[in-house]
């Protein structure tokens, strides 16, 4: 049975200092990819799946997303503002209260990809159990990645269960782009702590699961990836 999805929630607090000097004047989600926010791609994912709600964290030049989201007043969105940064864990656990106790998706505010056949959350959410997982993941199979760089964080099995190799040598990267069960959670503490933490928690307890995206996905890290791919997808009339 698909599961119903209609919350998620944006990282889009950080500080994006690879991207410089593109970070020095703006959010790395507000950088643009043909003219429009990377935020903006992810909002039309977002909004073709179904989601109603978005809760948006920010940090570094929050203005700047405060006017970009009243634009969009086809979805709603709330503000969770870190006068601090909480990293990627902490980000979303001040969140919970807003996100409520069903599976949603949480997604990097500078992730960006192009869909397969099927759209990518529309899978993520027909695949999550919630009987027998608290996080699945979007990976991204190495090989694939052609523009920007590729890094190992994991091999993924037939199964659909991703294992962590340490040393990146692995088959597959994270997409920054997940369904996660609220109890996920259960036993954090508010304050700063990475989002990895909760991963290997996951893998351990062999409640983490993933599926291969089956379109482009592109790393955003640096201004030559950013470059790269405006200028891929400028050549294919996208």
């Amino acid at each position: 049975m698909t599961e119903t999805i209609d919350h998620a929630f944006v990282l889009a607090a950080g500080l994006g200092t690879r991207l410089k000097p593109y970070t020095d004047r703006m959010p790395k989600p507000m950088v643009p990819l043909l003219g429009k926010p990377l935020l903006g791609y992810i909002f039309d994912h977002l909004k073709r799946a179904g989601v109603q709600k978005i809760v948006i964290n920010t940090h570094h030049m929050p203005d700047q997303i405060r006017d970009y989201i009243a634009t969009r007043t086809d979805l709603l969105f709330s503000e969770s503002y870190e006068p601090e940064l909480l990293e990627t864990g902490g980000g979303i656990r001040k969140a919970l209260h807003i996100l409520g106790q069903k599976p949603f998706f949480a997604i990097n505010g500078d992730a960006f990809w192009t869909e397969g056949t099927v759209p990518a959350l529309t899978r993520l959410a027909q695949t999550f159990d919630s009987e027998k997982m608290d996080l699945l993941m979007l990976m991204q199979p190495v090989n694939g990645m052609n523009l920007t760089e590729g890094v190992g964080d994991y091999n993924l099995s037939p199964e659909g269960r991703p294992i962590r190799l340490p040393e990146k040598g692995g088959t597959h990267m994270f997409a920054g782009v997940r369904v996660i069960h609220p109890r996920l959670f259960a036993g954090t503490q508010p304050g700063k702590f990475s989002f990895l933490s909760l991963m290997d928690k996951a893998e351990t307890e062999n409640r983490l699961y993933a599926i291969e995206h089956e379109g482009e996905w592109h790393h955003i890290s640096t201004p030559e990836d950013l470059e790269n791919v405006d200028a891929h997808l400028r050549a294919r009339g996208a």
